[in-house]
């Protein structure tokens, strides 16, 4: 399937109820920010999707180098997106855990079976209006001494 027919299929469930627990929000990497994402934005998001059943991926924005776009907030997307994506600064990861309900029920979409469970790999890229800030790396914290050769292991790692 082209990717560019996939992303048509990341469009809302029509009809499906959800409940507010039901969605999973990690955030993977936390960035400080003066404008979080809203609905109505348009933003750009890098996505990796893989099936919480077997972990087969199914779709990755990443694999074609662009961004996906959309209006944060406005139906275009799975409302487990909609939903999961709020409140984040540009270059934040979260991975978001996606039930049936705030997916595609209990339809089945290209290589996703229906009832299916969703993991998305997101990073918020860009906010529409919004300058990007400077990144600012962080230096970790006080690292551990590599281990040597000489240094025995113990039998069982052996």
């Amino acid at each position: 399937m082209k990717a560019v027919t996939f992303a048509l299929f990341i469009a809302s469930a029509v009809g499906v109820l959800a409940s507010d627990d039901g969605l999973k929000i990690d955030v993977t990497k936390r960035v400080e920010c003066e404008r979080k994402t809203k609905s109505g934005d348009k933003i750009e998001v890098h996505y990796r999707g893989t099936l919480a059943s077997n972990g087969d991926k199914f779709d990755a924005s990443y694999d074609r180098g662009t961004p996906f776009g959309f209006t944060l907030g406005g139906g275009q997307v799975i409302k487990g997106w909609d939903q999961g994506l709020l409140d984040m600064c540009i270059g934040e990861k979260r991975t978001l855990t996606v039930p049936p309900e705030f997916g595609y029920g209990q339809r089945s979409i290209g290589p996703i079976p229906a009832g299916s469970t969703l993991i998305f790999e997101t990073e918020l890229m860009g906010i529409a209006g919004v300058p990007k800030p400077e990144v600012v790396e962080e230096k970790p914290a006080e690292e551990k001494p590599a281990e040597t050769a000489s240094e025995e292991k113990p039998k069982d790692e052996l």
